[in-house]
């Protein structure tokens, strides 16, 4: 070993020791199963007032594209996820840029955590400067991360029990005050499913921002290199992971709505759950909640930060990202320590975006990784698998033709039905990586490095 890498070592083998239920807890845990309040009052207005029926259609969506991560995550079992999906599948240039665009979501998912809690506590403590929890925040989860995967592992198990026990406390507490009279007196509406007075437009401009709550399913993908048995874990800790969420997305913003059916009369789209929980439990809940919060971002922003460091492992080891700085692992705690710090430098602007900045940024570059992902299902499974000389069969053209072509059209359905302000900003960040691209490869007369073969892999990535 050469003397520079006391620091870094130059082995790229992450450690593997990741079984179902961890990988299960680490998707939900980026999720984070209470940002259905965090999002609740901005669905709300932009569905005006039908939230469940978005989050149902945001739900199909998201179980479409996540059998495509299922399908590419057996094929290529690597760290990467969209990134080494694409770019193995389809070509090394194209990969490249998808790796730039979820880089977008991936990097700003870690500080909406952060946001969120300046947001909650700023509201809470308001003597206390915003910009003490965030930079308290970053500390603690750069800590973690840096210690390992293993260490969050048993963190996200208690978080995930607390958030569940508490969004069912809260439900027990919203039934008993809906049946008293409050909000809408009943338990039975399909107002925030479909209102027929309203345009079904605008069901789906609620859907594309509910999207946002399922960002953490994709991330599971990331730990390919760190799970047993990967081609088997993956795929159904990436089913478990959106199908639960989903759940639990729908069943609580269906009786959120019916406590709270007037979205026009939020103060704070943004801190409308504040309100809403203060109303069923008083300041009691109101305390809980912000215990619970600080819990799920904590639990999101570690989530995130891993998923994130090994993205940019990923395309630092094949050369795409410089990789003397991006592709290195530390000799003791084997982690990219590297990149966590940068994430962690990179969170702090939290300190001054606002969360719906943060949002548009995050929803543009997921679509289009999802969109890609679902075509490279199609492209490696169904054209190439011809190519291999495998005989299409129905159950084939079924699994690797149409269901991945449904997903990436609706994708696009949803990239399409984003703000405009959304596209803007993704397509200032895509354009940026179409001119990084153009440097790299000398006007497009060459392509990116590709990922390694299978051969060149490590042994064990493949086991």
């Amino acid at each position: 070993m050469k003397a520079d890498t006391k620091v870094m070592n130059t082995d790229t083998q992450l450690k593997r020791s990741i079984t179902l239920l961890p990988a299960v807890l680490f998707g939900l845990a980026f999720m984070s199963l209470t940002t259905v309040f965090s999002t609740f009052g901005i669905a709300s207005q932009e569905s005006h007032g039908m939230i469940v029926g978005s989050y149902i259609l945001a739900f199909i969506v998201m179980m479409f594209t996540a059998y495509s991560y299922g399908q590419m995550s057996k094929a290529y079992p690597v760290a990467g996820a969209a990134y080494t999906y694409v770019q193995r599948a389809i070509s090394p240039n194209l990969g490249f840029l998808v790796g730039w665009s979820f880089l977008m979501d991936y990097l700003f998912t870690p500080m909406v955590n952060f946001l969120l809690f300046r947001i909650y506590f700023s509201r809470a403590f308001p003597s206390v400067p915003g910009y003490i929890w965030v930079i308290i925040m970053v500390v603690i989860v750069g800590i973690v991360n840096i210690k390992g995967v293993k260490l969050a592992t048993s963190i996200n198990k208690i978080i995930i029990s607390s958030s569940i026990m508490f969004l069912a406390f809260f439900c027990i507490l919203c039934i008993k005050t809906i049946l008293g009279g409050e909000g809408t007196g009943t338990l039975l509406t399909t107002e925030p499913i479909f209102n027929p007075e309203e345009s079904f437009s605008l069901l789906v401009a609620g859907a594309a921002i509910l999207c946002f709550s399922f960002l953490g399913f994709d991330s599971v993908s990331t730990l390919s290199e760190e799970a047993v048995n990967p081609r088997k874990t993956i795929p159904r800790a990436i089913f478990f992971t959106t199908f639960i969420a989903g759940l639990i997305y729908i069943c609580v913003s269906y009786i959120t709505y019916n406590i709270w059916p007037d979205y026009t009369s939020f103060k704070d789209p943004s801190g409308a759950a504040y309100d809403i929980i203060e109303l069923v439990g008083g300041n009691l809940l109101a305390a809980l909640f912000l215990v619970i919060k600080v819990i799920g971002f904590f639990a999101s922003a570690v989530a995130a930060q891993a998923s994130t460091s090994r993205v940019l492992f990923a395309m630092g080891r094949d050369g795409q990202l410089p990789k003397k700085f991006f592709g290195q692992l530390h000799p003791k705690f084997n982690t990219p320590v590297n990149n966590i710090l940068l994430i962690s430098v990179f969170s702090l602007s939290a300190l001054f975006l606002s969360l719906e900045l943060v949002a548009s940024f995050i929803n543009f570059g997921a679509f289009l990784a999802f969109t890609c992902v679902n075509i490279s299902v199609i492209n490696y499974y169904f054209i190439r698998g011809k190519k291999r000389g495998e005989r299409r069969t129905l159950k084939g053209t079924l699994l690797h033709l149409i269901i991945p072509l449904i997903g990436a059209i609706l994708d696009i359905w949803m990239l399409i039905n984003l703000d405009g302000y959304s596209k803007l900003l993704g397509g200032i960040w895509l354009a940026l990586g179409i001119i990084y691209l153009a440097f790299r490869t000398k006007g497009f007369k060459n392509n990116m490095k590709e990922l390694h073969t299978e051969e060149e892999l490590p042994e064990r990535a493949y086991s």
